[in-house]
């Protein structure tokens, strides 16, 4: 029943890729079935968790329909792990189901390519690209052309709980993954924490985020300049045992092997653990009373590096118009709204703006400070995932075998093996 149901979508995306991408309408037309003086609908699809919360979206959103009566937004909220499918299912039906979406920057290649997403290259001034930071850029660049508006500035960071890691002997947070497994140890010796790590390990996008940092920290890569899979290799393998002998000698939390980013931050922010990594939205809810038993204890800084002086991962997320959406102009202005300097300068407690200009601004400086400090180093070293057309099905694929090694169904080596084989075929099709 899975090959089956595989057949079909696989089907699916093909004849949508193969169909001329519709365009924008030269005019703004009304909602279907709207009189004269009725609003325009138009419906966003964002998620649940990271970034921005729902209570910002919708204040945000209110802002924006108090200065456009004329205008109606319909939001709709999903999680991370089922925002891509839901993408995909709604463009290859070509129902008009959103007029925007939030796509991750690993998306764009795909998007892009079978024709789901519009060209907005020309609505993006060079001015304006000048002080978006680069990577924030990158999430919704394909080919040298955007397919979206930057919104969501996010990088993966280090958090530790202050507390503990004094307790154990130590003043500064690990520069190496070494050090932290040498940390963590100390902690555990000390009967300090349990596990002293909890990890997003579960056979989802998060695993294969998880071993892209490992990977680079190591000095690996991901794909060679030809987009054929490189991460089978010796710095490849230290990473992925690593991984292995993180699960086996206790230094992950067991509970890694099914956790998200959601079930990390509650396990970090219960006490239970030393060390997480997150993304930016951890560090206000595990100082928050009302999410965490850790307040003024939850710390962040500068992933550990290894071969390689840190590595972290673009979470960046960008704002796309589907390539048959209804309403692209009432959808733009929208998206100009959510993603403008002002509007994120008032909303930055959980996600920085995507303007550099922005990042000297007091306001912003006092309300995250610590942020802004690490963050500063944190943006030198930038790594992206693999920007293929083909990255969803190298993310299953690469999940499925990490959790092999993980759980000692596979050694590290057949693991990246298996992994590399498969994704080869896929990359010379596509070729």
């Amino acid at each position: 029943m899975k090959k089956i149901w595989f057949i079909v979508i696989v089907a699916s995306l093909i004849l949508a890729a193969c169909a001329p991408a519709a365009q924008p309408e030269a005019t703004q037309a009304p909602a279907a079935g709207a009189g004269e003086g009725e609003k325009t609908v138009i419906r966003g699809l964002f998620m649940k968790q990271a970034g921005y919360q729902e209570s910002d979206i919708e204040g945000i959103t209110a802002e924006f329909e108090e200065k456009n009566p004329d205008i109606d937004v319909q939001t709709e909220y999903v999680s991370y792990e089922a925002l891509h499918d839901k993408i995909v299912t709604a463009a290859a039906s070509k129902s008009g189901a959103y007029d925007v979406v939030l796509i991750d920057c690993i998306w764009p290649a795909e998007f892009a390519s079978a024709g789901f997403v519009l060209d907005v290259t020309d609505k993006v001034s060079d001015e304006m690209r000048k002080d978006i930071w680069p990577g924030a850029l990158e999430a919704a660049t394909y080919q040298g052309k955007l397919y979206g508006m930057p919104w969501l500035n996010d990088v993966l960071y280090l958090y530790y709980n202050e507390e503990v890691l004094n307790a154990a002997g130590y003043t500064e947070p690990p520069k190496t993954w070494t050090e932290l497994q040498e940390m963590g140890q100390a902690a555990v010796d000390k009967g300090l924490v349990k596990y002293p790590f909890i990890e997003y390990f579960k056979q989802e996008e998060g695993l294969t985020i998880a071993y892209a940092y490992y990977l680079a920290a190591f000095g690996g890569k991901f794909f060679d300049e030809n987009n054929m899979p490189a991460f089978n290799s010796p710095e490849g393998l230290a990473a992925l045992q690593f991984m292995v002998d993180g699960m086996n000698n206790g230094m992950y939390n067991p509970a890694s092997l099914e956790s998200t980013y959601e079930e990390v931050r509650r396990t970090f922010s219960q006490g239970e653990s030393l060390f997480s990594v997150n993304w930016t939205y951890q560090l206000n809810l595990s100082n928050d009373p009302a999410e965490s038993q850790i307040v003024g204890k939850s710390k962040l800084a500068v992933m550990p590096g290894e071969a390689e002086t840190s590595a972290t991962i673009n979470g960046g997320m960008a704002l796309s118009i589907p390539a048959d959406s209804k309403h692209p102009d009432a959808a733009w202005k929208y998206i100009e709204y959510l993603s403008s300097p002002e509007v994120q300068k008032r909303y930055a407690k959980n996600a920085l703006p995507i303007w550099i200009s922005t990042f000297t601004d007091p306001e912003i400086v006092a309300l995250q400070p610590e942020l802004l400090e690490v963050s500063a180093d944190q943006y030198k070293y930038i790594v992206n995932r693999p920007l293929v057309p083909f990255y969803s099905e190298t993310s299953k694929i690469m999940s499925r075998e990490l959790q092999a090694a993980l759980t000692g169904g596979k050694s590290p080596e057949q693991a990246l093996a298996d992994a590399e084989a498969e994704i080869t075929k896929i990359a010379e099709q596509y070729q």
